[in-house]
């Protein structure tokens, strides 16, 4: 397995579907890293210090040696294409990947604004609208179902980037109102996901 010269440093927030997204794929490829907490409620996102590394003030960043990287689906890219020769998690196949770059753009898109959004509007009090964030959920869950349903992974019948992308925001989506019950193909994805070598889980929020 190809290892960095020195510990990846992981500008993130702990309760970040974005960075443990990033976070997770770090200890499944069982590369050495430094979490380096951001304080999103302090405004530190947005200060000075952290604007250089990410313009757009957003978590997660890397710094791997020379290489600053912002972007959660972006850096899973990166990790797999540098520190995965076997090719796992983004197979060389052009089909392959162009059907993994189609669930990371569900992950920019639907999963963001369904579960990821209602979960935020419940527990950090973001002023948006939670009933349209829900139905957004509840679309994207019945699609993933369907597509779970029948295949054991999103992509192939390997797991890949596809699944880390969309795995953090799926697992913690009850934390924004948005139930899992109905939902038995990804709630047994959810499993195989956690049950990977190394599964790093996320933290729960407390409140």
């Amino acid at each position: 397995m190809t290892q960095p010269a020195q510990p990846i440093r992981l500008h993130g927030f702990q309760l970040s579907g974005h960075s443990h997204r990033v976070e997770l794929f770090l200890n499944l490829l069982g590369l050495p890293y430094q979490f380096i907490a951001v304080n999103l409620a302090g405004g530190e996102h947005l200060q000075s210090k952290f604007l250089p590394l990410n313009p757009f003030g957003q978590v997660p960043v890397i710094e791997d040696g020379a290489v600053t990287l912002a972007d959660s689906n972006a850096i899973l890219v990166y990790l797999a294409q540098v520190y995965d020769p076997a090719r796992r998690w983004l197979p060389a196949d052009p089909l392959r990947q162009a059907q993994i770059q189609r669930w990371l753009s569900v992950a920019a898109g639907d999963l963001a604004f369904g579960p990821a959004l209602a979960r935020i509007i419940r527990l950090f009090k973001r002023p948006a609208d939670m009933v349209q964030a829900q139905a957004v959920a509840h679309r994207l869950l019945q699609r993933l179902e369907a597509q779970l349903g029948a295949n054991g992974w999103l992509v192939g019948d390997m797991p890949s980037i596809a699944d880390l992308a969309l795995y953090s925001y799926t697992a913690r989506a009850p934390e924004g109102d948005v139930t899992l019950e109905d939902f038995p193909a990804i709630r047994a994805w959810l499993n195989r996901v956690e049950a990977l070598p190394r599964f790093h889980p996320m933290p729960r929020a407390t409140s």
